[in-house]
């Protein structure tokens, strides 16, 4: 879960760290980039995070038809993940 937050965050985050960073690099070589984009900036990261839900959905396996077997620990002291089984 924690992976899938930061993963967000990431996407969320990756325009405006390419502003910045172009921005840097424009005010280096002389030009003058203006004002920061904050709408457009916050709409880019809202898109591509709703990109990645609707991915999410629609890549991630469907287990309706299937039950959920938890982790086990088993008599050697190994223990076994976590899956799906067909009924």
């Amino acid at each position: 879960m924690l992976r899938l937050l930061l993963l967000r965050g990431a996407l969320m985050a990756a325009p405006f760290l390419l502003w910045f960073v172009w921005r840097a690099w424009a005010r280096r070589s002389g030009r003058e980039p203006g004002a920061t984009p904050w709408p457009w900036l916050f709409a880019v990261g809202a898109v591509l995070v709703a990109l990645s839900l609707m991915a999410t959905a629609i890549f991630h396996p469907d287990t309706r038809g299937q039950t959920y077997v938890p982790a086990e620990v088993g008599p050697d002291g190994r223990v076994t993940q976590g899956r799906y089984e067909d009924r």
